[in-house]
């Protein structure tokens, strides 16, 4: 798994202590890139996007979005590893990051051991939605009802977070239920929608403009805490799933090897863009809580997100690829 908590927060401590002085002259003196392992337009892009603008501004240079979709996010990774090690190419990581290592028999690069991360951007979760004419008005309804083979939970992709998100409910609940993939989050909600599946599990803003017209009920949201957005939506846990918590997230990492004072640097000026209300009030519209961390924090997640789906792709005995 590479690098352990206590290993990230040492060298983290250490980065960021680190004499800025001679670093803060020279850096940035030039557009910083930021590669994003998703196409255009989803959340994560979008997310990058937001705060670059406000983070451009205060360290005076461009931040320039490079999407690089493919290979669950390998493409992306390897064009950061064959940049210089200089703070000038960034990558996004995300909790699907943290998915891909524990699915992968052999992985392709060690997160903890080749990177070294900055600060997260934002926090989200997803939410637990069925069809308006659904008989299910809460979620401990749908565990409580027992209907072999007659009840599906739709999400994207097998390997995905809302799939896993969906593995970790059936397992803790001991839900009947059968989960169905989808290409793409539109054909979920369509499944929804068409009542060919009886609850999906995706992100809010996926779902926001279904739930506020009425066509999709919110049954719960993944995470520990209610979402602003749904404030009379209970957690997973608050409607009976005890130990259920599923918070999405994403965050800069910067090759191994970066200068600390570097890593300084970006860690202070995103803390202030994700202070900024603007940036804030434009990533809550999207149900993201913009938060910055230390180096540390980050970090620690990351490893712990690892070691928290092996768990659970261990568990539901998903081939590892």
């Amino acid at each position: 798994m590479g690098m352990t908590r206590r290993g990230f927060a040492a060298a983290t401590a250490a980065m960021v202590a680190a004499p800025r002085v001679g670093a803060q002259a020279a850096y940035p003196d030039k557009p910083i890139r930021v590669v994003v392992p998703f196409g255009p337009g989803g959340l994560a892009d979008v997310t990058v996007r937001v705060v670059g603008e406000k983070l451009s501004t205060l360290l005076g240079q461009q931040i320039v979005v490079v999407n690089m979709p493919g290979a669950n996010g390998v493409t992306a990774v390897k064009a950061v590893q064959a940049a210089p090690a200089d703070g000038y190419t960034l990558a996004l990581f995300t909790n699907g990051t943290a998915i891909t290592h524990a699915l992968a028999a052999t992985p392709p690069f060690d997160p903890g051991k080749d990177f070294m991360p900055i600060s997260s951007l934002g926090y989200f979760d997803f939410v637990f939605v069925t069809g308006a004419d659904s008989p299910y008005q809460t979620l401990s309804e749908f565990v409580a009802t027992a209907r072999p083979g007659a009840r599906n939970i739709g999400t994207i992709n097998v390997g995905s977070s809302q799939n896993l998100s969906a593995v970790l409910f059936k397992s803790l609940t001991g839900s009947d239920a059968a989960i169905v993939p989808f290409r793409t989050t539109p054909d979920v909600m369509t499944a929804t929608l068409r009542g060919d599946v009886q609850l999906a599990i995706d992100g809010y803003s996926a779902a926001k403009s279904l739930i506020s017209d009425k066509k999709l009920r919110a049954l719960a949201v993944s995470g520990p805490t209610r979402n602003p957005a749904l404030p009379d939506v209970p957690t997973a846990a608050q409607a009976g799933v005890t130990g259920f918590d599923v918070t999405s997230w994403n965050a800069l990492f910067a090759l191994a090897g970066t200068p600390p004072a570097v890593i300084a640097t970006l860690n202070a000026k995103l803390a202030e863009a994700l202070s900024d209300q603007g940036v804030k009030a434009k990533l809550a519209d999207l149900g993201i809580e913009a938060r910055a961390s230390t180096p540390a924090v980050i970090g620690e997640r990351l490893v712990g997100d690892i070691a928290k789906w092996s768990d659970v792709i261990t568990k539901a005995g998903i081939a590892k690829n």
